[in-house]
Order: structure tokens, then sequence, then C-alpha cells
């Protein structure tokens, strides 16, 4: 199956100038959802990992499947406040501003591997927020899986070092 064609293109959304890259179609699809959670699977197959952590809201919807599939344990990734117990934080810059990702500070033992999934590697930030906090509580972060990726933002120079692999290139 080429899921390519199961992603919509929207032009100017959010803002006038961007071509958006809408998933929906695909989670729509049931053919399209399984072999996207199938594949990313596939990728991590020969990879030795304990954990895969998502951020907050897609990498929910391929991590906690893969995750399943895997037999591995799912991390989430919020929001703040969206944390119930005690957590560490960590901000990183947008394009014009600030954001701020929490993980709770028992969810990555000391020693752990672990794979991030994703959506979208756009401009690198979040995932690189999220690999500092992984860090800070003694992950390791060993392979980092997209869906898609848009290489003309340069997201992988912020991740230098990190195993990447996307399944979609625009």
């Amino acid at each position: 199956m080429d899921l390519y064609t199961l992603i919509r293109d929207i032009k100017d959304f959010p803002t006038e100038g961007i071509l958006f890259r809408d998933i929906t179609p695909l989670l729509q699809d049931s053919n399209g959802l399984k072999e996207s959670i199938d594949s990313i699977a596939e990728v991590l197959q020969d990879v030795d990992f304990d954990l895969i952590v998502g951020p907050e809201s897609r990498g929910f919807i391929f991590g906690v499947p893969t995750a399943y599939k895997m037999n591995k344990g799912f991390v989430p990734v919020r929001k703040p406040g969206k944390l119930p117990f005690e957590h560490i934080s960590q901000t990183y810059d947008l394009e014009y501003g600030t954001s701020t990702i929490e993980i709770h500070i028992d969810a990555v033992q000391k020693g752990q591997k672990v794979v991030i999934v994703d959506d979208l590697l756009a401009t690198g930030g979040t995932t690189k927020a999220i690999v500092d906090v992984i860090e800070k509580l003694g992950g390791e972060v060993v392979k980092i899986v997209y869906l898609i990726e848009l290489e003309g933002l340069k997201g992988r120079d912020v991740l230098q070092g990190y195993n990447i692999s996307s399944l979609l290139k625009y």
C-alpha cells in the first residue's frame, strides 16, 4: 500500500503559506493505519529497547499500538498540567515563542533503552526536548521513528547523533 496516497495536503493551514500534511485520511483507512503501525514495528524489529515514548497527541496514536504490537511499555509525554504525578519539564524554542513538555519522574529508569515514536519530524524542537528529559532521567534514546519527515525544515540537524527513521519523506 502506498501510504503517500492517504496523506491529504491542505494549503494555507494553519497560516497562509503553509502546506499542512493531514494524516486524518490515513487514520480513517483501516489498511493504511495497520500498514503504518506494522511499518513502524518493522523498523524497530532489530532494535534492542525497553520502552516507547510518544508525545501528545499524535505520538500516542502511533506509539501505543506499536508498543502493544512489540510487547513494550509506553510512556506519554504531555503538555503542561496534564500529568497527575511528580514530573520534570523541558521548555524549548519554537519559531515564535516557546513550548513545554512534561514527563513523570519515574517514567524512564536509569539505563533503560528508549524509542521515540511520533507522527512528524519538522524542525526537531519537540523531539530534542523529549530526548533531553529522557537523558536527564538516565535513559538512552536508541531510535527515533516518524511517520512523516518534512526534510526541508532540517529537523535532523537538531537531532544529530541519533538514529532516525521516517516512513514518508516530503
